[in-house]
């Protein structure tokens, strides 16, 4: 009976902690990102007033980030190590932003990010387009969203359509007689979604949902310009490597790859028989994708393998480095550019490439993309987050940064994330006979 007692008290301290807390949120809300990758795991928090729209800028009230530990390749491998990471990433930036987090949004290369779009229609009367004309074509598109043991986290509006007209960006007080639509649907592996949800939750925090590493990294890193005129944003992750297609304003295409930098890590590693961290200092320090001057008469040191007291370091040339690492980058690059063809991805004539993500770091990278695309690349930064510290204004801290961007700015999507979170999609098929109103009106009970 004691231990009864003890429990609910426990029980009931937690009930009166989150009540407090809900409290203190509601005066001042914040909103967290985490970027859960492979390598690291990073948390953004922002403060109501941190959003200053006359020159789209956002100011970021805390950063924090640990090394990333139970991910592997873009998916989580444990657990609890997992959630530890997310724990001490999101507690350090709540010490910076002097605030507490309750739920955050977690930015991911993984789960198998596919897109693939929708299109609907309605007829119109003779009147002017109004918010409800769009809802209605939206709804009419939702009805034919089939992807069974997938999530999809973002359905974005692409284009516009009146009679004849295409490409229009606001169709509000147009007149017509036919109304459409094009959505692009962005979806993860369901369990992939629910493993996160859980980790998060194990974290002792609310799962927001999940967003597109790309999509994101692309808001905090393109210029308004670059999205309208045609880019493709790659982010190069510790466990993946991913692509956004933006063209006339609009994402239109997301691809992905389960091949990161955590491989080159483990190439070099196996080549010069060291240890995973030997092996990732190594291509910190001297690692290049990249022929450079006299590397064949540089040495570089690598620890050995295994806590033999007796046994030397591993002494290689450094040309054997560039020897692990070009093939591997070079390979990964040509195998996204290969899908990117293949998927038939809108991608502009003169698009130019934005790398970002930690591995888009390593030296020589930006030329062997140059190469492997033959378009102009640079690397990208979290430009609309200015007075960020210098640790984390880098290419590898840009998905943490859009997610926040996205939160003030957009683009506004079709379904609220939130709605998205807690959706369960259909995974039977609608009556084919149904008639568009009963399909959007099932699919908008069973979902939102």
């Amino acid at each position: 009976m004691k231990r009864a007692d003890q429990l609910a008290t426990r029980v009931e301290d937690r009930k009166e902690s989150r009540e407090g807390l809900k409290a203190a949120l509601g005066r001042q809300p914040v909103i967290a990102a985490v970027d859960l990758g492979a390598s690291k795991v990073s948390c953004f928090i922002m403060k109501h007033d941190g959003v200053r729209r006359s020159d789209r800028t956002l100011t970021a009230a805390g950063v924090g980030y640990v090394q990333s530990r139970g991910v592997r390749g873009g998916a989580i491998v444990n657990l609890d190590e997992a959630s530890d990471a997310i724990a001490q990433a999101v507690e350090r930036a709540e010490n910076v932003a002097g605030v507490q987090v309750q739920s955050v949004t977690v930015a991911t290369g993984g789960g198998a990010l596919t897109s693939h779009r929708i299109s609907g229609r309605v007829s119109l009367g003779a009147r002017a387009i109004s918010d409800h004309d769009l809802v209605r074509a939206i709804q009419q598109a939702l009805t034919q969203i089939k992807i069974p043991g997938r999530r999809a986290a973002h359905i974005l509006p692409v284009a516009w359509a009146v009679d004849s007209q295409a490409g229009i960006r606001d169709p509000r007080a147009m007149f017509g007689r036919v109304l459409a639509v094009e959505l692009l649907v962005v979806s993860v592996s369901e369990a992939v979604f629910q493993t996160l949800g859980a980790c998060v939750e194990r974290a002792h925090l609310q799962f927001d949902g999940v967003v597109a590493a790309p999509f994101v990294s692309a808001l905090a890193a393109l210029e308004e310009d670059e999205m309208d005129l045609g880019a493709v944003c790659i982010d190069m992750g510790g466990g993946s490597t991913s692509a956004a297609v933006f063209s006339g304003g609009s994402l239109v295409h997301v691809e992905t790859l389960p091949v990161g930098g955590s491989h080159v890590t483990a190439d070099i590693a196996r080549g010069l028989s060291t240890s995973i961290a030997g092996a990732e200092r190594i291509k910190t320090l001297h690692g290049s994708a990249i022929a450079s001057a006299n590397e064949d008469r540089e040495m570089i040191e690598a620890p050995p393998r295994g806590d033999d007291p007796g046994a030397g370091p591993v002494i290689a040339p450094r040309s054997l480095l560039k020897g692990i690492i070009a093939p591997r980058v070079e390979e990964t690059l040509e195998l996204l550019r290969d899908r990117l063809k293949a998927s038939g991805a809108p991608v502009e004539p003169g698009a130019g490439l934005v790398l970002t993500g930690g591995a888009s770091q390593l030296a020589g990278v930006r030329e062997v993309a140059v190469r492997v695309f033959d378009r102009p690349v640079r690397l990208g930064r979290p430009r609309r987050v200015p007075h960020l510290a210098d640790a984390a204004s880098g290419p590898a801290f840009c998905a943490a940064a859009g997610v926040l961007h996205r939160h003030a700015f957009g683009p506004r999507e079709a379904v609220s994330a939130k709605a998205l979170a807690s959706a369960k999609l259909r995974r039977d098929p609608v009556d084919p006979g149904a008639n568009p109103v009963a399909k959007a009106a099932a699919w908008l009970r069973e979902n939102l």
